[in-house]
Order: C-alpha cells, then structure tokens, then sequence
C-alpha cells in the first residue's frame, strides 16, 4: 500500500554556485562521503549532487515530514546498483522514523536535463 509520494525538482546551476562557494562544507553538510566520491567521479557533478539532493527532499516529503523532525540530510543516502540504478539507504534519525511509520520500502526514481534535476519517492506502507 501507498503510504505517501515526493518530488523535488532542483535548478543544477543553484547546486553548482553553492559547491563553488562552499565546496566541502556544503557537501560534508549535504551529503555522505560516498555520495560525494561518487558525484565527483562524475563529468557533471553539480547534476549528480543536484539529483540526490532532490532525493533527500522527495524521500521526507513520501513520509510526511519535513526538516523540522530532526533528520540530518546525511540520514537520506542515494547509492547505486551495479547496473546504476538509484536505492535508498536510511541512517539515525531517518531510519527510525522510517521504522516508526511502519514502511516497507521507498522507491526512488531520478533524472536531470543540463538545468534541472528531479527525484521522485514512493513510501509503501
């Protein structure tokens, strides 16, 4: 069953400003170290950061919530299959609340033009 769904569309070029003004602080806030060693091994990067940060905004909005319930952005992980296709990894505080709402699973679906990047999460109950 369908507990909730998110989208985040993110502009590439406001991603790509931030990491040229705050580059490490902005991603060690952001993002996990292998969400950062994978983006930066990426031609694009600013897309590839863009895109998991959608992701973390889609996957709050899927369970209902916003930032104000104390899950760090670190506590939503994107990674990769071999095959690339994007799962999600739920740590501290965004796991428990995963577990508290009783979820089986979150869906996640990514993609970017050049400007945008989109994220689309599915919580199932």
């Amino acid at each position: 069953m369908i507990f909730g769904t998110g989208v985040d569309l993110v502009e590439i070029s406001r991603i790509e400003r931030s990491l040229e003004k705050y580059l490490e602080k902005f991603e060690t806030r952001l993002f996990t170290q292998t969400e950062i060693d994978y983006c930066r091994s990426k031609a694009g990067s600013a897309k590839h950061f863009a895109a998991r940060f959608a992701v973390k905004e889609a996957v709050l909005k899927s369970m209902g919530v916003g930032m104000d319930h104390g899950i760090a952005w670190t506590d939503i992980e994107t990674l990769n299959e071999e095959s690339g296709r994007p799962y999600l990894q739920l740590h501290g505080k965004g796991r428990a609340l995963f577990d508290e709402l009783e979820l089986r699973a979150i869906h996640i679906s990514i993609s970017h033009t050049q400007e945008h990047a989109i994220a689309y999460a599915v919580a199932e109950k």
